[in-house]
């Protein structure tokens, strides 16, 4: 259902810290023409934790409305208090959007069964398809291979944002998965590796500054074109790693505003990169011949 290259979108803001509405327009139609298979407006790199509810619902809203069904949006719904997180997913859903990605447990820390029960919940209040998001490293809870086999067989969870950093997963995970799954990376820097290891796309944040490779790659890999995604990956390689130098999503609104897309604005508690990254930033997209 979803497949190749999502774009872990950013959320455009004015100087004054205000939505920068007009360049989030521009972002989905520019996603678009270079091929991004879909949009993830909210989530971690969309700066979630620091927007008010009503920003969060207006982001999603404009992004499905800009979108008009020429391309997937999955809205970020998640959140560690499920009675939040179902009044985003019942906004995504009369809103139109196309899925949702949810996110637990980070902070408060669930049991397995607490996880469960958490996307029982969200299955039953609409028949919206839900994406888990499984990333141990922010959430400090694993969602198991044994908790992933039962949440996949809850009627409206479609698939996995993998950024567990264990490329041995999605291959565990298929062993006891048996309907059908997405398995979509959530790391940049193992996206290809992952697709090797039975994966079919990926949820990217360096999508937001290069779409048109990202989404080549992604093809490649869907083709069973290995060597070809590899050539590829081992050009961004230096973007990717230049992008997480420091907490994100800095590096790639700063790489955004190289390449005229949007201001580098970022708020609290997140800050601007320092000098040192933004050359590094810099240095990768000339090589990728995106800046001067």
């Amino acid at each position: 259902m979803f497949e190749g290259s999502f774009v872990a979108l950013i959320t455009p803001m004015t100087a004054n810290g205000a939505l920068n509405e007009a360049a989030l327009r521009h972002l989905v139609d520019w996603h678009i023409d270079e091929g991004t298979s879909g949009l993830v407006p909210v989530g971690t790199t969309g700066e979630s934790p620091v927007l008010s509810q009503d920003e969060h619902l207006r982001v999603i809203e404009i992004v499905v409305k800009q979108a008009a069904g020429r391309i997937r949006v999955v809205a970020g719904c998640g959140s560690n208090n499920t009675a939040e997180a179902l009044r985003f997913h019942e906004h995504a859903f009369q809103t139109g959007a196309d899925g949702a990605l949810h996110v637990t447990g980070y902070y408060n820390r669930p049991s397995q069964e607490g996880i469960y029960r958490h996307f029982a919940a969200l299955s039953r209040s609409n028949e919206l398809p839900i994406i888990v998001y499984n990333i141990p490293p922010r959430a400090v809870v694993d969602i198991t291979v044994e908790t992933m086999a039962r949440i996949s067989r809850l009627p409206t969870v479609v698939g996995v944002k993998d950024a567990t950093q264990d490329l041995a997963r999605p291959g565990l995970e298929a062993l006891h998965i048996l309907e059908p799954f997405d398995f979509l990376s959530g790391e940049d820097a193992t996206a290809v590796a992952y697709n090797a290891a039975g994966g079919r796309g990926c949820i990217s944040v360096t999508a937001n500054v290069v779409p048109g490779y990202c989404a080549e790659m992604q093809q490649a890999c869907l083709l069973g074109d290995f060597p070809t995604a590899m050539a590829i990956q081992r050009k961004l390689m230096p973007l990717h790693a230049a992008l997480f130098a420091e907490p994100s999503p800095a590096g790639v609104k700063h790489a955004c505003s190289r390449i005229g897309l949007c201001d580098d604005h970022v708020r609290l508690p997140i800050v601007s990169v320092s000098e040192t990254t933004k050359q590094s930033i810099d240095s990768a997209l000339r090589a990728l011949g995106v800046a001067q």
